[in-house]
């Protein structure tokens, strides 16, 4: 009987999961995951699960009984330890090896550590597991001074989230302005300002150099000073889990490298999600996509791709954040510096705004407009037409025009 094992408990490995059994394979599926709850979503972690407005049971993708109906076998808290290519098995720990036919690497990724003195302290938390989250949750419940090192999207969720709470939140983040390497500094601002409005002392430009405390976390040193902390929010990035792949002899470049079908080097192995490097036909390179909608349809395209079918995934990268009354979606990708002008439509409480390359939209955002969305702007990206920007400046001038 053919046997397609997933390696990886997350949104990715659920989905390829499902989308084998609802295009008809019927051998033997297998998903293995390290931790040990059944596959479920992270966004909630750092939004409404991390806020106690989502229940536990909301944040997995399917209940225990969906699995047995589905006759998909879920080994939970089982690590992989190694990948043997030649003989076509995995190897978990304890030595118990696992057959297959086809394999998907959906090992995801792990939080970047802050190498500093302190870092082992009791209240640094760092967020990427839903056990993170409920140590976490309880932490911001308790109230009191929390210092966030990073203002990327883990740090500005997690910041809005205390702020909600009502705890003092300062962020500390090395960069100009937040999230200044994925939007550039005019959007940056505009969540700097954001969290100013909602009583966040930004540290801008400021590193961390130190955590102090005897067994907990008090203090957190900067190079500019240091900060009395409660709790303490590492969110300074992610790194991708290749090291089963790296030691299979697998290529690795900031991922496990899979073509535009999501296969490596070796015809029987795939990778999808954080942890793909993928060819993409339209960049005409490899991209790492670490937002949920990379795992919510790499996962299937891998899945199908596993089946013998044609698949390009090609989907325009996207991701989305909540922050207050600020809901913000965003697609499209441009490298650092590779936009010559940001065109905005709107106003500060609502509104569009579009990367411009050469006269060309190649990435967009929207906040609070729901009415619009993002359709129009994927359309205008992907036609790589020339726009003019005092058309698209102007709220009375239909996107879709």
């Amino acid at each position: 009987m053919d046997t397609h094992v997933i390696v990886g408990g997350g949104l990715a490995g659920a989905k390829a999961a499902e989308t084998l059994r609802a295009e008809g394979f019927s051998g033997r599926v297998v998903l293995v995951g390290a931790e040990p709850d059944l596959p479920y979503e992270r966004p909630p972690l750092s939004k409404g699960y991390l806020l106690g407005q989502d229940d536990r049971a909301s944040v997995f993708v399917h209940d225990e009984k969906w699995y047995a109906d589905q006759k998909i076998e879920v080994l939970t808290g089982r690590r992989v330890t190694a990948l043997h290519r030649a003989a076509h098995e995995i190897e978990l720990a304890g030595g118990e090896r696992l057959g297959y036919t086809k394999l998907l690497l959906a090992t995801g990724a792990s939080p970047r550590r802050l190498r500093v003195p302190g870092n082992d302290l009791k209240g640094v938390h760092y967020l990427r597991r839903l056990a993170h989250a409920d140590r976490l949750r309880d932490a911001l419940a308790a109230g009191g001074r929390v210092v966030v090192a990073g203002a990327g999207w883990i740090g500005l969720e997690t910041a809005a989230a205390a702020r909600t709470y009502g705890c003092e939140v300062t962020i500390v983040e090395p960069g100009p302005s937040p999230l200044h390497a994925t939007l550039g500094p005019e959007l940056g601002e505009y969540f700097a300002d954001l969290h100013r409005r909602h009583g966040v002392d930004l540290r801008l430009g400021t590193g961390v150099t130190g955590f102090a405390g005897d067994t907990a976390v008090t203090t957190v040193w900067t190079d500019a000073g240091d900060i009395p902390a409660d709790v303490v929010v590492v969110g300074i990035g992610a790194r991708p889990e290749t090291q089963l792949a790296a030691d299979a002899d697998l290529a690795v470049d900031d991922g496990v490298c899979v073509d535009a079908s999501l296969r490596t080097e070796d015809p029987d192995v795939f990778a999808a999600g954080d942890v793909a490097s993928a060819w993409h036909p339209r960049y005409d390179r490899r991209l790492r996509v670490e937002h949920w909608a990379a795992a919510a349809n790499g996962g299937p395209a891998a899945a199908l791709s596993m089946l013998g079918r044609e698949v390009v995934h090609d989907d325009l990268p996207y991701f989305f954040s909540d922050q207050y009354d600020a809901g913000m979606e965003f697609t499209g990708w441009f490298p650092p510096g590779g936009y010559d002008r940001v065109v905005k439509r709107g106003s500060d409480e609502a509104f569009h705004a579009f990367w411009l390359a050469g006269g060309r939209v190649v990435a967009g955002l929207h906040v609070n407009q729901w009415d619009e969305g993002l359709d129009a702007v994927r359309e205008l990206i992907r036609s790589g037409r020339t726009v003019d920007p005092e058309a698209l400046a102007d709220p009375a001038r239909p996107l879709t025009s």
